[in-house]
């Protein structure tokens, strides 16, 4: 999926601001490396390395990592798929945040994980869990078959927390915590519901007329107000997974 990173800053910053938040549970250390996998724009990476870290950034789109490189160009900054990962006992952590609900082959993404950390290294990790966005999801659906005849693929994969700390774990992880939460979240003006759509499902929009993308796009408005738009914004019915493990 080609990623606009200029509406991912201006209308989607909470991600980031989030990021920043379940850095600190990592609290990255001077001296150590630390791959920031799945880092988008390069913010929460450059952040963790103004605390002295050596910070790796990796992420699947070309245009995430461009886009990091030109604003902050002192750092490290590389395509990388999580599914393939190439490193080798090479990080004192490996941290991720919203971004492993992407990685179908989860399996695969969690043995390169295991791979790329030294002995007793960390992995902190937050993403969409079982029933993440699912009202938003299933609007979404229901107005792009009526109203487009497209049938609605998922392109995330939103774990149940016993299903991934004994995915973590079998690739030889400690999972020292793991949390399961509902996470309301607020999208950024009147327009936010839509733009959300447009930001995370642009593939199942691409090639529709302009009357048919907006009839989707209000149908689906339409039917999600009375479920989640309160107090003057549209709320994202977020669930995430976090956890905490070992090496």
């Amino acid at each position: 999926m080609h990623w606009d990173t200029q509406r991912y800053l201006d209308r989607h910053g909470f991600i980031i601001e989030r990021g920043q938040a379940l850095a600190d549970l990592l609290a990255p250390q001077a001296g150590e490396r630390i791959l920031d996998l799945g880092c988008g724009t390069g913010d929460i990476a450059a952040a963790m390395a103004e605390r002295g870290a050596q910070v790796v950034g990796v992420d699947a789109s070309p245009a995430m990592i461009a886009n990091a490189s030109e604003r902050f160009p002192r750092h490290d900054f590389r395509v990388a798929d999580a599914a393939t990962l190439p490193f080798e006992a090479e990080f004192d952590a490996v941290f991720s945040h919203a971004v492993l609900h992407w990685v179908a082959r989860a399996e695969d993404a969690a043995r390169g994980i295991a791979r790329a950390l030294k002995p007793g290294g960390r992995f902190i990790a937050e993403f969409g869990g079982h029933r993440n966005c699912e009202a938003l999801e299933t609007a979404f659906a229901d107005a792009l078959k009526r109203i487009a005849g497209r049938d609605y693929r998922s392109p995330w994969t939103f774990p149940r927390l016993p299903d991934y700390t004994a995915l973590l774990e079998n690739q030889g992880l400690v999972v020292r915590a793991a949390w399961y939460f509902d996470l309301p979240t607020p999208l950024k003006g009147e327009d936010g519901l839509r733009q959300w759509f447009v930001q995370f499902l642009p593939h199942h929009l691409d090639g529709l007329d302009a009357a048919t993308r907006e009839a989707v796009l209000a149908a689906t408005e339409a039917a999600l107000k009375p479920a989640i738009w309160r107090d003057g914004a549209w709320w994202a019915d977020y669930r995430r997974l976090r956890v905490a493990a070992e090496k």
